[in-house]
């Protein structure tokens, strides 16, 4: 077996033998592929794709390249959720701790943010003290006593999988079907949940920009996690608007809170609520109420206790950035559009995320949104609040929202997207 010829067979159309997929896969983690011939079969697939029983035997060879976790000891069923990313989504704050108030364990690997998406565990980094990196010993622990944990994936999970994303991300083949499919499901699957729930984003701000592509990927994943014994659904859910009134690691972190004291937008709590009953439902707790659980303060107890058991202070005040600049509605009218891409790329430019997963982020720097598509606004009406500590990035920002943002006449008609789209599974 060499990589030269698994190259040419996909280069040229051809199916991936099983042979080809384990050989590849493995060599490739051991060292003896080279970076630019995995850019090179990474692009072929790219191009030209990859049928069912391929991904399905990638997946196989990713999850076989390292540790498969084991949650079996626990006394509650399993369940999980992965997010596709997108801008301002802060849902697994306050869904893992709800999810586990209602009976389940949530073992949530998350990760960082890059580009214009944000990312769950730089939220959570902004709280004093909280820790994302613990051994499995931690993970399994602070599952038994809490019910949730949120925390980095360790190093023997998939490393196929950490190799070849960050191949991806520098050789222009992050957007593969196949590619992104068996990367999240190699995951999930090797992290020994007994359940998954997709939140699969289509939208200006997320990685599938149009429905049928975000179906494709959808349907995959969950013949992937099905293939592999882990019950799994998934919604198609929307980010053409930013989810909630900010985008930023602090920010989210504040509004999530205020999702679990019982407020928070009308769209994160009717997001987090529909996750959180998949879940639960596909954990076999069908009988639970996380509508309940957000109203009860015991979602709160819960994500207050899992702060803790990571070293984080739920008390402690959250970074506040040092400079604010105040966007202003241009006309009176109606908010007919505001594009999520838009934001998060300014968000990103103010210092919430990073180009390069070496760079460090702002905890205070983001964007928050006083309107939402469909509001009546006035001229001269804040719209949008940018922080930073670096005020010569706010016309860089500024740039990045031009054209971002659409105000019509009073009585232009408007119909709002629902935030769940379709579910798979």
């Amino acid at each position: 077996m060499d990589a030269i010829s698994v190259i040419r067979t996909k280069r040229d159309r051809g199916e991936l033998t099983p042979e080809q997929i384990d050989w590849v896969i493995d060599a490739y983690t051991r060292g003896e592929v080279a970076h630019e011939q995995m850019s090179s079969l990474a692009m072929a697939i790219f191009l030209n794709g990859m049928n069912r029983q391929e991904i399905a035997r990638w997946t196989a060879a990713m999850i076989a390249s390292g540790e498969r976790m084991d949650f079996s000891s626990l006394a509650r069923p399993t369940a999980d959720k992965h997010s596709t990313g997108g801008v301002g989504d802060k849902i697994t704050l306050p869904l893992a701790p709800l999810v586990a108030a209602c009976g389940a364990a949530v073992p949530q690997l998350s990760g960082r943010g890059l580009g214009h998406t944000g990312g769950t565990l730089d939220k959570l980094e902004s709280i004093p003290g909280w820790r994302a990196h613990l051994t499995n010993a931690e993970m399994l622990d602070v599952l038994r006593t809490v019910g949730s944990v949120i925390c980095a994936a360790g190093d023997g999970l998939a490393p196929a999988d950490k190799k070849l994303y960050a191949l991806r991300d520098v050789t222009g083949t992050v957007e593969s079907i196949p590619l992104i499919a068996s990367s999240i499901m190699s995951k999930k699957i090797a992290e020994g949940t007994g359940s998954l729930v997709l939140d699969v984003k289509v939208g200006s701000g997320a990685f599938m920009k149009h429905l049928d592509d975000a179906r494709e990927l959808a349907s995959t994943m969950v013949g992937l996690g099905t293939d592999h014994g882990v019950k799994t659904v998934a919604l198609l859910t929307d980010m053409s608007t930013p989810l909630g009134l900010t985008a930023g690691n602090a920010l989210e972190v504040r509004e999530s809170v205020e999702v679990l004291a019982g407020g928070g937008p009308s769209d994160v709590v009717d997001l987090t609520l529909a996750l959180a009953r998949e879940m639960l439902d596909a954990a076999g707790l069908k009988d639970a109420d996380p509508a309940k659980a957000l109203a009860d303060g015991s979602a709160m107890d819960h994500w207050r206790r899992m702060i803790t058991a990571q070293g984080g202070d739920p008390d402690a005040a959250l970074p506040v950035a040092r400079e604010q600049h105040t966007v202003t509605a241009s006309a009176s009218g109606v908010l007919t559009s505001l594009d999520a891409y838009a934001v998060g790329l300014a968000a990103w430019r103010l210092g919430a995320g990073r180009a390069r997963k070496e760079d460090p982020v702002q905890a205070g720097a983001g964007i928050e949104l006083h309107a939402k598509p469909g509001d009546q606004v006035t001229a001269g009406q804040p719209l949008l609040t940018l922080h930073t500590d670096t005020p010569e990035k706010f016309d860089y920002a500024l740039a990045a929202l031009d054209g971002g943002v659409e105000i019509g006449p009073s009585d232009t008609p408007f119909e709002a997207r629902p935030v769940v789209l379709e579910r798979i599974g």
